[in-house]
């Protein structure tokens, strides 16, 4: 039920990520913070040992995205009926069965050779969008990857990828709303539904 939210996920996290070094203050700039994570996602997909993979993945996952922020976008109105034991709960079960499910996915993908290009950033309001294209061979036509990011503490963190206008975030929550609605209106069932979803998910 959540897959397709969840796959964005972590297509995004593939396309953008996979980015030549960029030396820089990363947390600082931008276009550093997915250039650096891409060079991060190449040596965690190259390790021969699942585990060690799936270990790096959850790594990457927490020090780059805005977990907390995003959780509570894609959560919306519910997420202020959840307990706080609840809400982290929510959390967790997000970020586990993302990297738990699509970990060996990601190591294909960038085994297959995918080749991103920055092509441009901007600042905004709450902080900045860097703009790249996904190139897979001269004859498939390129895939536009937005990657918003928000100033959290001095650092930047990823809040939003945008997949040729396709947001992560705005799909998920519109995902988890119809889980709730189905069921009362009671933001309960979500957790039910991702507890279900992470119980059947079976490690790379």
């Amino acid at each position: 039920m959540l897959r397709s939210s969840l796959l964005a996920t972590v297509v995004a996290l593939v396309t953008g990520t996979l980015a030549p070094t960029i030396p820089a203050m990363a947390g600082s700039d931008p276009v550093a913070v997915i250039n650096n994570l891409g060079n991060q996602f190449q040596t965690v997909a190259r390790n021969p040992s699942a585990a060690q993979r799936l270990a790096g993945f959850h790594q990457l996952f927490r020090e780059n995205f805005d977990v907390p922020g995003l959780g509570r976008f894609v959560l919306g109105r519910f997420a202020r009926i959840l307990n706080p034991s609840e809400q982290q709960e929510f959390l967790e079960l997000f970020e586990t069965y993302v990297v738990y499910t699509y970990s060996s996915r990601l190591s294909e993908l960038a085994a297959d050779g995918g080749i991103p290009r920055v092509t441009g950033s901007r600042l905004d309001a709450d902080g900045a969008i860097v703009s790249s294209e996904v190139i897979r061979g001269q004859t498939v036509q390129p895939i536009r990857v937005d990657w918003r990011l928000d100033w959290r503490d001095g650092t930047y963190k990823i809040s939003d990828v945008i997949i040729d206008g396709f947001s992560m975030a705005v799909n998920g929550r519109s995902e988890l709303e119809g889980v709730a609605e189905r069921n009362g209106n009671r933001p309960q069932a979500i957790l039910a539904v991702m507890r279900q979803e992470c119980a059947n998910v079976d490690p790379p």
